[in-house]
């Protein structure tokens, strides 16, 4: 009877949520839920993310899931992008729900890449689907090589690994090469990046990953192909 529930109650999400992406897709906003452990640095990173895109030629807006304090809301607002803190009161994942109604308000067909930063848990979120048109998964350094192992449905399903802090490997005896193999043990043809926003340089690959993504999900339209 628990399973049927379950089961019933996931099902009433992902219909939302597939409403949620049709409504995305119908904005041409690329959607990226990003994933961590608590403590991965989400928020460094996608500080860095959101000041660069615009000079990519991209606009930006980020709905930021926490438990409690719009600590990390405050914090990315400062790039001048559009930011909204979700507070969950206790709830350990965000829902399609949350994000329906944070959105609400904001005109999305100006927004070609809008970042949802999940809660700090790599088990909840792994199964409520957001929306989203990608999922990427943050591994800190300071967690060890075997995270993907210990969960295995966070990053079985993810469309980009980050490993972060890769500043600290060295005293932190952080083993590049297993934690390679841990991700791809789990999920074969994930691309893995290294950053550190110590070295802002290091966040490009993800930046470039985000860009071409986005362009080959939604490329610019021809207006001569739109006359035609």
């Amino acid at each position: 009877m628990t399973v049927s529930m379950n089961s019933g109650i996931l099902s009433r999400h992902d219909r939302k949520a597939a409403l949620m992406r049709a409504h995305f897709e119908a904005t041409n906003t690329f959607v990226v839920n990003l994933v961590s452990g608590p403590g991965a640095g989400k928020t460094a990173l996608l500080t860095e993310i959101l000041a660069a895109l615009p000079r990519r030629g991209l606009t930006t807006a980020a709905l930021v899931g926490d438990c409690a304090t719009d600590n990390d809301a405050q914090r990315l607002a400062a790039s001048g992008a559009p930011v909204r803190q979700i507070v969950t009161e206790g709830m350990c994942h965000l829902e399609v729900t949350m994000i329906d109604a944070h959105v609400q308000g904001w005109d999305l067909n100006d927004t070609d890449v809008l970042f949802i930063e999940n809660v700090g848990n790599l088990v909840c979120p792994a199964a409520f689907d957001l929306g989203e048109t990608a999922r990427v998964v943050m591994l800190s350094v300071t967690e060890g090589e075997d995270k993907p192992l210990k969960y295995p449905q966070m990053f079985s399903t993810a469309d980009l690994v980050v490993i972060t802090k890769i500043d600290l490997a060295e005293p932190c005896d952080f083993d590049r090469e297993s934690a390679r193999a841990a991700v791809h043990t789990v999920n074969p043809t994930a691309p893995i990046v290294e950053t550190s926003v110590k070295y802002p340089s290091t966040t490009g690959a993800v930046i470039d990953w985000i860009v071409d993504r986005s362009s080959e999900r939604f490329p610019p339209v021809d207006p001569r192909k739109e006359k035609g």
